[in-house]
């Protein structure tokens, strides 16, 4: 979503990294080119205002010019400064009687549906008792979509037709305290547009359920509507927090920076793609550094872990140094990697050259490559794959047939294996010596 943003920001510091002193006139050229970027991400007006402001004044005090890296210390204080306009992390209030119930509203295609599952998958990996309630009884085939998810997701969906939603969610509750459901998520309808007819239904079913969180879905693609929408939720009913969707699109992303700071009412999740885990927990210090180009380690070690088994990761990364790992190995690696979403996204949270690198990656490209490569290591008997010494010219032929590949395909896999090996190999026995030449 922020790529052109990330762009434009990283040539200002560019541009003040080219300088040893930084003089008044250098930081007012700078902020210049900044306010302009985050005004073509569609940043509140105010809000740009604001923030250039805050840093100017703390770029042209002691801080920056007693630094021994003027530009650095410029670039630390935007950082820290896009945090506090993004707003402190708050999480779900999860606290009192149970089942705790969670209310979430918003606009027709919104993504209130599709979020609601997402929030049912994450609570019950956290060990909740979730179940779902099909609120919306206008929208075609929404009650059918979210029994579909949840019939995925292994979760139970509350519904019954022809009962109006305030009754619809009495029913649902009740049902859940008998059951011992320990998390009861309410998909509500939506509308076009706002009307006092949505938020009086709304408040019906508030008062009737007794949400402990009321969640607004916003589609970030929309821009500053974003920030309309949410304002005027938020006169209309006391919302808790906003989920962010659409995280993953093209649109340039300034309602993720305005709508806290225009708001006042805390984002609590984003939605970061399709899959029913992409969505996470918001945190200002991470996008800050989405937006920065600067990375986010953090959340690619939270993925590793949630999808590689340790004691196999810790087999694998044995045999990686030692040069031992077979091409079985390295397709197993691969599915792994695949689990983790697109090879782009991932990418992309790698601090440096590497995240600059994602965003002149084809997705589609690099999606294409990882099946090529698993159709060819797929198309080789398991001894071939243990011992890719065997793979002769006829070999390599059959390979290439069988896994749709040309020969050339085939060629090019083994060469990239051998190399790795080498490396790995040259790692080991030069220690962390080895790392500049691989990353340098």
């Amino acid at each position: 979503m922020f790529e052109n943003l990330t762009e434009r920001l990283n040539n200002v510091f560019t541009q003040l990294r080219r300088r040893g002193k930084l003089s008044a006139a250098d930081v007012d050229t700078a902020m210049r080119e900044v306010r302009l970027a985050l005004l073509e991400a569609d940043v509140n007006y105010g809000v740009v205002k604001d923030f250039i402001a805050r840093v100017r004044e703390r770029a042209v005090g002691a801080e920056v010019s007693k630094a021994l890296n003027p530009a650095q210390q410029v670039i630390k204080i935007v950082n820290e400064e896009l945090i506090n306009t993004l707003g402190s992390p708050e999480r779900l209030n999860l606290s009192g009687s149970r089942p705790c119930v969670l209310m979430l509203v918003g606009l027709q295609g919104s993504g209130k549906t599709t979020a609601s599952a997402k929030l049912a998958f994450q609570l019950r990996s956290h060990g909740e008792r979730v179940m779902m309630v099909a609120a919306d009884p206008y929208r075609p085939a929404a009650v059918k979509q979210l029994e579909t998810l949840g019939e995925k997701l292994g979760v139970p969906v509350y519904s019954e037709a022809g009962v109006k939603p305030p009754d619809l969610a009495a029913h649902a509750l009740d049902k859940a305290q008998k059951g011992g459901i320990t998390v009861l998520i309410l998909d509500t309808a939506g509308r076009s547009q706002l009307d006092g007819a949505l938020m009086e239904e709304l408040t019906a079913i508030a008062r009737k359920a007794h949400p402990v969180e009321t969640l607004l879905v916003v589609d970030s693609m929309i821009g500053q509507e974003a920030v309309n929408i949410a304002k005027g939720f938020r006169d209309a009913i006391p919302l808790t927090g906003l989920i962010l969707t659409k995280m993953d699109g093209d649109a340039r992303g300034g309602a993720a920076i305005s709508i806290r700071a225009v708001t006042g009412v805390p984002i609590k999740y984003i939605g970061t793609g399709e899959a029913m885990d992409a969505l996470e927990a918001y945190d200002p210090s991470r996008l800050a550094s989405r937006i920065l180009g600067m990375g986010d380690m953090l959340g690619l070690i939270e993925k590793a872990e949630a999808t590689f088994d340790q004691q196999q990761a810790q087999k694998d990364a044995e045999k990686l140094l030692a040069g031992e790992f077979s091409l079985e190995d390295f397709a197993n690696q691969l599915k792994q990697v695949r689990k983790m979403g697109p090879i782009a996204q991932v990418l992309e949270m790698l601090p440096g050259g590497m995240g600059q690198l994602a965003r002149q990656i084809d997705p589609k490209d690099a999606e294409r490559q990882l099946i090529l490569t698993e159709a060819i290591i797929s198309s080789m008997t398991p001894h071939e794959r243990r011992r890719p010494d065997v793979l002769n010219a006829s070999r390599r032929r059959r390979i290439a047939s069988g896994s749709g590949t040309e020969v050339q395909d085939v060629n090019r896999l083994i060469k990239q294996y051998r190399e790795a090996q080498r490396m790995f190999k040259n790692i080991k026995k030069s220690g962390t010596r080895g790392l500049p030449r691989l990353f340098g």
